[in-house]
């Protein structure tokens, strides 16, 4: 049998994990380091991107498929996507009530 369509080996699975749970850490000092306003916008958006890949933290086991892992992923992103667009289009058609009540 093909190894590529097995999927993942336990080694692989590992590196996914830790590579998931590197970039959360990384991302959180980013967040709360005390010297730079660039660094501190990169971790805002990092800490939500590696909380939502953190989801894919319990798919990392041996014999899971990388095309299953990515198309998760493509999934979660998706979700992100529609939430933000359904606040900012919230938070916008609030403006415009509060323009109209004055």
């Amino acid at each position: 049998m093909n190894k590529a369509r097995e999927g993942l080996t336990k080694k692989q699975a590992k590196v996914v994990e830790r590579i998931i749970v590197g970039f959360s850490i990384l991302s959180l000092v980013f967040l709360f380091q005390p010297f730079s306003m660039t660094l501190y916008s990169i971790g805002c958006i990092a800490v939500v991107i590696g909380g939502l890949s953190f989801n894919l933290v319990p798919l990392c086991v041996e014999g899971v498929k990388t095309s299953q892992l990515i198309k998760i992923g493509l999934i979660i992103f998706f979700i992100l996507i529609v939430v933000a667009i359904i606040a900012i289009g919230s938070g916008h058609l609030y403006g415009i009530y509060l323009e109209s009540s004055r």
